[in-house]
């Protein structure tokens, strides 16, 4: 009994856009996807579904992304986004987006393993699309894997029970 009602407490959060988050990109705990009623702006905070590209599978492969009902079988991000369609990102030993420099943004070279990083060559954020970052160091965000489609988003990105270890 115990069990079936473990089972339709997660069913039911889930349904209610609840997510635990156990990633250090942000704060880890619970957190809850809030519906967006408009296009993404600078400053969001969003849960959105990466694409099935080489990047997100390689991603996937080298531990970076967890286990979820994404496509490619990648849990939904929390990222924020710092550039939109039409916005020109630069990416160099950190990134700047028209010019402006992003704060916590400088780029590895190397994973934790040793094993090299590759960053998104610079370019105008494409329509439709949002360029994304999390300002924890080891974070696998846009820096590396380009911008993701809008379609991806599912919501804005609410703390409910969070804390920093």
């Amino acid at each position: 009994m115990a069990a079936v009602a473990a089972i339709l407490l997660v069913v039911t959060a889930v349904a209610g856009g609840y997510r635990i988050n156990l990633t250090p990109s942000e704060p880890l705990g619970l957190w809850r996807i809030i519906p967006l009623h408009r296009p993404a702006a600078v400053d969001d905070l969003l849960f959105i579904c990466p694409p099935e590209t080489a990047a997100i599978r390689e991603g996937r492969a080298r531990g970076y992304l967890r286990s979820g009902s994404c496509p490619g079988g990648v849990a939904p991000l929390i990222k924020a986004v710092i550039a939109v369609a039409g916005q020109h990102v630069e990416i160099g030993d950190s990134v700047s987006v028209d010019g402006r420099d992003v704060s916590s943004s400088s780029l590895a070279l190397r994973d934790g393993k040793g094993r090299p990083l590759t960053p998104f060559p610079s370019g105008t954020v494409p329509a439709e699309c949002v360029f994304l970052h999390s300002s924890f160091p080891g974070s696998y965000d846009s820096r590396y894997f380009g911008p993701l489609p809008a379609t991806g988003i599912l919501g804005l990105a609410q703390e409910v029970f969070t804390y920093v270890p």
